[in-house]
């Protein structure tokens, strides 16, 4: 499967149009980026870091992780241009077991869990624009047993994975063109609260003030902050899922890569800033809603609200992208005969790959129906920080088994950059299993779950 001559491999995935340019790509690393963690996970921080310096040292951290693995990606994004990101990178580097099972943890944990949990941060946010009147907790039905109270925060979580999946199964142009806009609103929104709210707000330097210990960055709770962290800069590979789409992929790719990830960091740095300068942070620790918190502090009551609306659309972006990236890695997966034949097929006149997309909103749904935020959130960070730090292993195993293999792009920094990554999320990996073992247990589950079912579709195809 890997070719050690000059020549750049052909992607197998050549019906999906290579529409995308570098702009649109660059929005869905940004969209992906910026959506529930920014807004949800600063107070649990809080409860773990009470100093606000060491808090904001954390997000820089958790930045420099990202921005590590976002430059190995590149490489990886710009040597394979195909469908389907880690799934490809590992199938060439690793094998195709660690290939599937990582496609498998996408479909289950790097997509449907965190679209999900996007969906009733989503309806939580909207709903709080309208009062204690439209509670999201009001139960309107019993719960079916194993099922969640059936609320205002279901039905809207649910109904706006239906929205987007049918929006993104019209076609590529459509789905684009609304992330594109989405994206550029959210971008605006944050950079236009962080300016007014430093400029115009009622906040106090006073609430920054505090002094950073040196034990406290190898400390137990500064590694389960950057679990949260890590959750909430999760998205900066979003391009690579569509290297069969974007234009000039050796290029184009590694940029918007970089270059999102990049603007992404600096946002949040600002976000973060802003909402100590607002509030206190003993106020602040342990709170999910800290956006509106913020912002009621800075400018009054009623622009709580106002900012919920603009949250609820940031979050609504985030969902867009996970729903327009995810299924291109089940297509992949397909294409290469380690999934159901049927989720290959692209369905007529739209050219996007109807079933995946499908499946994916399903398994998002039930999750909406049966599991709480919180607990999506432990169970995301485990498991994708496992993944990402084996393909970044992977990237590393290319350069030696084939170094003459054809790179248009190389990792900057290397091999300090992907030492760092791997290092810094086994980090994240060990504590996770140390403070949260359930959470822990389940994603191993989840695993050993995508083991049988390869086994199964091996085995089936081989009896053809």
């Amino acid at each position: 499967m890997i070719s050690t001559d000059n020549t750049i491999p052909e992607s197998p995935q050549h019906e999906l149009p290579r529409e995308l340019g570098l702009v649109t790509a660059t929005a869905v690393v940004v969209a992906s980026m910026i959506g529930t963690g920014i807004f949800t996970t600063t107070g649990l921080i809080l409860a773990e870091l009470p100093s606000p310096a060491t808090v904001m040292l954390c997000w820089v951290v958790g930045g420099l992780f990202a921005l590590s693995g976002a430059l190995c990606y590149a490489e990886l994004g710009a040597m394979f241009p195909q469908a389907g990101g880690e799934y490809v990178y590992l199938r060439e580097s690793l094998g195709r077991l660690a290939a599937f099972l990582s496609g498998w943890i996408s479909l289950i944990v790097g997509f449907s869990a965190p679209i999900a949990a996007s969906a009733i941060a989503f309806a939580t946010y909207t709903l709080s624009i309208f009062g204690p009147s439209t509670s999201a907790n009001a139960t309107l039905l019993s719960p079916v047993i194993g099922l969640n109270p059936i609320s205002h925060t279901t039905i809207l979580g649910v109904g706006i994975i239906l929205l987007l999946s049918l929006l993104h199964h019209r076609g590529l142009k459509v789905g684009t063109r609304v992330q594109n806009w989405l994206t550029a609103f959210k971008v605006l929104l944050l950079v236009g609260m962080c300016g007014a709210g430093l400029a115009l707000g009622r906040g106090d330097v006073v609430h920054l003030h505090g002094s950073i210990h040196v034990q406290g960055i190898f400390s137990h709770a500064f590694a389960v902050s950057l679990i949260f962290i890590s959750f909430a800069y999760s998205g900066w590979n979003a391009a690579t899922y569509l290297g069969a789409e974007i234009r000039q992929p050796t290029r184009n790719l590694p940029r918007a890569l970089i270059g999102g990830t990049v603007l992404v960091v600096i946002i949040y740095l600002l976000v973060n800033y802003l909402y100590l300068y607002a509030v206190p942070a003993d106020l602040m620790a342990g709170t999910i809603n800290v956006g509106v918190m913020a912002a009621k502090a800075l400018f009054g009551e009623t622009s709580g609200r106002i900012v919920s609306a603009g949250i609820a659309v940031c979050i609504l972006s985030a969902i867009s992208a996970m729903i327009l990236t995810g299924p291109r890695v089940y297509y992949a997966m397909a294409r290469d005969g380690l999934f159901f034949r049927s989720f290959a097929r692209l369905s007529p006149g739209s050219n996007t790959p109807g079933w995946s997309i499908f499946l994916q909103a399903f398994l998002a749904i039930i999750m909406v129906l049966t599991a709480t935020f919180d607990n999506l959130l432990i169970y995301i960070g485990f498991t994708l920080s496992l993944f990402a730090s084996l393909t970044v292993i992977g990237m590393v195993v290319l350069r030696i088994k084939y170094p003459a293999l054809h790179r248009p792009y190389r990792t900057w920094g290397y091999p300090i950059a992907p030492l760092f990554f791997i290092v810094g999320n086994l980090w994240i990996i060990f504590v996770s299993v140390q403070s949260r073992p359930v959470a822990s247990l389940f994603g191993l589950v989840t695993i050993v779950v995508g083991i049988l079912v390869y086994l199964y579709i091996v085995r089936k195809s081989r009896l053809k």
